[in-house]
């Protein structure tokens, strides 16, 4: 694979994770939205649905890693440190466009909601918070949910005939949509570092009405916690397979 093949694979592919992941937030939490009060079980899904649909569209060009914490894994296991940087690159970029997407599609929603009496605030929608603001906590939750993650996208690389099929890409996306139901209640499980960070970026830079803080002394968590446990992956990986 190219350099040029990797960016632009993880440009697309984080970009549809984001329009997905981001658009059902929207859906279920911003006013006048036909999915308004869906519930925590859809977002999951769609979540679930958005890596299925970026990871199968990027997965031609650049194997479709989509997350940051999954390529230091891979790394720290293969020893491979070279295409990094652009994967890395990549998916920021993707990110933040796949934000930009989302605010566009929601942009009536967006504004309507700078109506109400009372704001609504919006960073959820684009980033995490967390249910209870204790940040060592909510690391160690990071951590561990990154690490439910990435070990298995590791072991299912073991697995004969997965990646041929494309099965493994569908698998990832249930194990995502089960690491939400499971793991999701006390951060909101960001469980990759560019979801979080390219997203509250745009936040912050978006002229959305009413839209509350970017909230940038929480920022570090959800990017730390997911690298330490995509890198703790990478090490339990390489020691026990």
């Amino acid at each position: 694979m190219s350099n040029g093949d990797i960016f632009v694979g993880e440009v697309i592919g984080t970009a549809i994770l984001i329009l997905f992941g981001a658009g059902v937030v929207a859906a279920v939490v911003l006013n006048y939205s036909k999915a308004k009060d869906a519930g925590w079980v859809v977002i999951a899904f769609g979540w679930g649905f958005g890596v299925m649909a970026g990871a199968y569209t990027a997965a031609p060009l650049s194997g479709g890693h989509l997350n940051p914490a999954v390529t230091l894994g891979i790394a720290v296991d293969t020893g491979e440190w070279d295409k990094v940087p652009v994967y890395v690159a990549g998916q920021m970029v993707g990110a933040m466009l796949g934000a930009l997407l989302c605010w566009l599609v929601y942009y009536a929603q967006f504004e309507a909601n700078a109506e109400e009496d009372i704001s609504q605030p919006t960073l959820g929608i684009f980033s995490t918070t967390p249910a209870i603001r204790r940040p060592v906590a909510n690391l160690v939750t990071e951590i561990i949910a990154t690490m439910g993650l990435v070990l298995p996208i590791l072991a299912f690389g073991l697995t004969k005939g997965l990646g041929e099929s494309g099965t493994a890409i569908l698998i990832v996306s249930f194990l995502v949509v089960g690491i939400g139901l499971s793991l999701g209640g006390p951060t909101g499980y960001a469980i990759n570092p560019a979801r979080d960070l390219g997203p509250r970026i745009v936040h912050a830079l978006l002229p959305i009405p009413r839209k509350g803080t970017s909230d940038w002394g929480y920022a570090w968590v959800p990017v730390v916690g997911p690298l330490i446990g995509g890198a703790l992956s990478g090490l339990v990986f390489n020691a026990a397979f």
